[in-house]
């Protein structure tokens, strides 16, 4: 198995044409921690729904999680919940967190070819994160769980959904993920993959199936860098 490489050059994304990025702790880094109160909205909401204490709540709300990609599609397909109820629920967040990220909207401005964010969040979630950080204007569409009739990634028949509807060459274009389980059915379809991982470890816990040497998404991660800006900085060097 070929070990993902820390560092790229220019000619690596040469052929790509299509920029595809994963939204939360992928275009903003994992220590803002912003999913940690789309994280508590969700146990709130777990909890009174089905009249459970919150580490009851807790436990099943990561348990659908891990078995069905979102803690949503779990509770659609179990308790018949309301998407559109649970959506508002959950981003339902203070964004004062993300500060404007001038660097960042830089190098993806200067990315040759479209940009894309695809998401297992809602649109008007990507939109203000997006915009916090001054970056919104940048990409061309985003692709969120509701234009994927809320099947979230990874399964195949969303990235195909995604695919088809832009138009997407898969074979020149490439995937940022933070979920190493996200870039299996990408790296398949012949993307460049690049996992973002925490720039510091300590004190951050992460899942079996988060962690880049577990194995979900064993395989299919081409790149590994814990700085996006500085990544994408070296793909569009002269």
């Amino acid at each position: 198995m070929t070990e993902p490489k820390s560092t790229a050059t220019k000619a690596d994304f040469a052929h790509v044409r299509d920029w595809v990025f994963d939204l939360d702790n992928t275009l903003y880094p994992h220590h803002i921690n912003l999913f940690a109160q789309i994280d508590r909205n969700m146990t709130e909401f777990v909890a009174e729904l089905l009249q459970l204490e919150p580490a009851e709540a807790k436990l099943l709300q990561k348990r659908y999680y891990h078995d069905h990609g979102t803690t949503l599609k779990g509770l659609m397909l179990h308790h018949n919940v309301d998407p559109n109820a649970f959506l508002e629920k959950a981003h339902a967040i203070d964004y004062s967190p993300l500060l404007p990220d001038p660097a960042l909207g830089e190098v993806i401005k200067a990315l040759p070819g479209r940009k894309f964010i695809f998401t297992n969040g809602t649109v008007s979630h990507a939109e203000a994160a997006a915009r916090a950080l001054g970056i919104l204007d940048h990409f061309d569409d985003i692709f969120d769980i509701v234009a994927a009739d809320y099947v979230p990634k990874p399964a195949g028949s969303t990235y195909d959904k995604f695919t088809q509807l832009n138009r997407i060459d898969t074979g020149h274009a490439a995937m940022f993920e933070d979920l190493p389980r996200n870039l299996v059915v990408p790296k398949s379809l012949g993307m460049k993959t690049v996992l973002l991982v925490p720039r510091n470890l300590e004190g951050v816990v992460l899942e079996t199936w988060e962690r880049a040497d577990g194995v979900d998404g064993a395989g299919s991660i081409d790149f590994i860098t814990d700085d996006l800006s500085g990544f994408l900085s070296t793909l569009i060097a002269e």
